[in-house]
């Protein structure tokens, strides 16, 4: 496994594109998330997040700070994760646990009104369900019906 120590969240900038847009996923974990390049234009309070091993993007997922995180949580000063993958070539090397455990850090930084860190996940989903749990997130015990179907509500709070 490579050391993961040069691992840091970055928010997304023009000269990564290219890179992001390089991004690969076997379809069984395509059915979950979506790649970067599938994610136009961001919209008022959407925020791209690189996961970067030292200066190469390794991994990407979506901020919300939208009416969005309504559905998920009440708490007005949560923030809204979506679509995290990770490059199918730096898979399994220990990034996507990384990037997490310095998510919430990363979110008091950046987003320093925000004290929770929502998410959904689909039911079969087991090893993003294992990884967020792993890194702190809790079964809020709210269910959303998702376009594959059950999604269970995650939540990171008082970080």
């Amino acid at each position: 496994m490579e050391k993961t120590e040069a691992i840091t969240l970055r928010l997304l900038t023009e000269a990564y594109i290219d890179d992001l847009n390089q991004f690969e996923l076997l379809e069984e974990q395509h059915k979950f998330t979506a790649l970067p390049k599938e994610i136009s234009d961001l919209t008022e309070g959407q925020y791209g997040v690189m996961i970067m091993n030292y200066e190469e993007p390794v991994g990407f997922f979506l901020l919300h700070q939208t009416d969005r995180v309504k559905e998920y949580s009440e708490n007005h000063k949560a923030i809204l994760l979506t679509a995290l993958s990770i490059n199918q070539v730096h898979q399994r090397k220990g990034y996507a646990r990384k990037g997490m455990i310095i998510l919430a850090e990363f979110v008091k930084d950046v987003f320093p009104e925000c004290d929770e860190i929502v998410l959904a996940v689909n039911h079969r989903n087991i090893p993003a369900q294992k990884l967020y749990h792993n890194v702190g997130f809790a079964d809020t015990g709210k269910r959303k019906e998702g376009p594959k179907g059950e999604q269970y509500i995650m939540a990171l709070q008082a970080f």
